[in-house]
């Protein structure tokens, strides 16, 4: 909870305690009391008054409640607060009405009347402050989560360019040297991958359409790299339009394809990518080479943090004897 008093937290108590001193100014002329009692009660009666909420706020609140959590100091603390500040603020009536403090003959009676009279004092506009600085404090709350969130998704989304990148560079060079052709057409979708990662680095979720142009270009890469070892077959079967997937979904699907099947150079891993309503779905058959131990892998991973951070919906991931699927939610954003 912040324990300092912004500006709207003053306006609110001045508009309180202006509107109580009003009210007990007219009190005091009903009952015929003297100057000097309105000279001193209220000034000295707003001042403790706002002494209390301050040690509420900034003290008592924060170090027994948030801190240590100890109810018992907490209410002990307060009852001491409230009797002791009451109990001056009677005095000082008691004396400015031109009273003697020896009169005082039940002294417990005394202590209680100003416990009642501090509550009096205090109990509305240290109400109205709790409840309003924990609704900033939620607020805050919010708006750190949604900020935490952004730079979560930020750092997601910055762990696929480096792993693609190392990815192609070897092929590239190798590439130039055996076949300059083959290596200025890699070179020219290379580019409009990478233009796209560019103007959607801070894209969380892009249109279905753009992303599939996208694995396209990656699927011309992988094939170059690797030839006949894979095969890819995009199916339609809805309406892509107005359908939006994490940026970058595909490739760290396709990704994941290479990275875990390598071919045995007679069958090719076949891959496809089928997108139905609500669902776009990546099957591929499994390579009978074990070149790593079996694993999600650190796409899919990726891939499923950002799931949890932008939909309710969470992938499906279907480990099967000879083939392996994976199923992302697509995403239909709404005014």
């Amino acid at each position: 909870m912040n324990t300092k008093l912004n500006k709207s937290d003053w306006i609110i108590l001045a508009i309180i305690f202006g509107t109580n001193i009003l009210l007990n100014s007219y009190d005091y002329y009903r009952e015929g009391n003297q100057l000097i009692e309105y000279l001193i009660d209220f000034p000295t009666s707003t001042i403790l008054s706002i002494f209390i909420i301050l040690v509420f706020i900034r003290k008592i609140v924060p170090e027994f409640l948030v801190k240590r959590k100890n109810y018992v100091l907490f209410l002990i603390s307060s009852l001491l607060l409230l009797i002791i500040v009451g109990s001056l603020d009677n005095a000082i009536g008691r004396l400015s009405a031109g009273k003697s403090l020896s009169t005082i003959t039940e002294r417990l009676s005394f202590l209680i009347g100003g416990l009642y009279n501090s509550t009096d004092m205090v109990g509305l506009p240290l109400g109205i402050l709790l409840i309003k600085k924990f609704y900033e404090g939620q607020q805050e709350l919010v708006t750190i989560q949604k900020e935490q969130k952004e730079n979560e998704l930020k750092l997601l989304r910055s762990q696929i360019d480096p792993h693609f990148l190392f990815n192609n560079l070897n092929t590239l060079d190798a590439l130039i040297d055996s076949n300059p052709t083959k290596a200025k057409e890699y070179i020219n979708r290379l580019s409009l991958i990478y233009r796209y990662l560019i103007q959607t680095k801070d894209a969380e979720v892009m249109e279905l359409s753009k992303e599939i142009s996208f694995a396209e270009n990656y699927i011309f890469l992988i094939k170059t790299r690797f030839g006949n070892d894979y095969e890819f077959k995009i199916e339609e079967n809805t309406s892509i339009k107005d359908k939006f997937i994490p940026t970058g979904a595909i490739q760290a699907l396709l990704e994941n394809v290479v990275k875990h099947n390598k071919s045995d150079g007679k069958t090719p891993i076949k891959t496809t990518i089928l997108i139905n309503d609500g669902w776009l779905i990546i099957t591929n058959s499994k390579s009978d080479v074990v070149s790593k131990p079996a694993s999600f892998g650190t796409g899919l991973e990726n891939l499923k943090a950002r799931y949890r951070l932008l939909s309710d919906e969470q992938i499906q991931i279907h480990d099967m004897d000879k083939k392996f699927e994976v199923f992302i939610p697509v995403i239909e954003l709404t005014a």
